[in-house]
């Protein structure tokens, strides 16, 4: 897996501080930015529930190497934009496949998921040398199969989105790719991000009898 944030909205946190103190005030945002504290102004109108200032931050990634299991459950995050690599149009010849943790760690389930998965390649081959189109041979690909996806998200959303997907109960693969997201965005706005990450890191867990027991903390 590969995660890199290709661009995002420079001086976010300065941004979003002058957008949301322009509200109160008789100076537009252009006049406030410049000498705001962001950290200060943030805290208060966030902590009051005004989450639409964090909007006017937009933050743009490119992913690399991940499942189609995982991108099933990105992109039900309906406030993104995806751009993911198609299957009709580009033709996978070589076996590219996430292997989970679990069956990494155990050689009787590796051996069988990779001849698995050598026969589906196999097979996905044959078909296309049949003359079959890669949008119909792709009907074999698994859900294991690697993808490439842009993403890109405000960021109300991607709070939103490390509340759900930093979780220790979140999928492990998705998990992994929401952490690093988070970490390139604290990066470059750690006013915005300073909380971020599941409920855990800002107090109780809400799952109740479900929470994992394992709560994360930020260093």
């Amino acid at each position: 897996m590969k995660v890199m944030l290709l661009a995002c909205t420079q001086n976010a946190d300065s941004i979003c501080a002058a957008a949301g103190n322009s509200c109160y005030s008789n100076k537009p945002a252009s006049e406030i930015v410049e000498d705001i504290d962001s950290e200060k102004v943030l805290s208060r109108i966030v902590g009051m529930g005004h989450h639409s200032v964090i909007e006017h931050a937009v933050f743009t990634f490119s992913v690399e190497g991940v499942s189609r299991a995982l991108t099933h459950q990105l992109v039900r995050h309906r406030m993104a934009s995806f751009s993911q690599q198609s299957q009709r149009y580009a033709s996978l010849t070589e076996p590219t496949y996430v292997t989970p943790h679990t069956i990494e760690g155990d050689p009787e389930a590796e051996k069988r998921f990779e001849e698995t998965m050598d026969s589906i390649w196999k097979a996905y081959r044959d078909l296309e040398e049949m003359g079959i189109p890669a949008e119909d041979a792709r009907y074999l690909l698994p859900n294991g199969c690697t993808t490439n996806i842009t993403i890109t998200m405000n960021a109300r959303e991607l709070l939103h989105f490390f509340s759900l997907r930093c979780c220790n109960r979140a999928q492990w693969e998705i998990r992994e790719m929401a952490d690093r997201m988070l970490e390139l965005c604290m990066e470059v706005s750690p006013v915005i991000f300073k909380d971020a990450g599941p409920p855990c890191v800002r107090g109780p867990c809400p799952e109740g009898k479900l929470s994992c027991g394992k709560p994360r903390r930020r260093d």
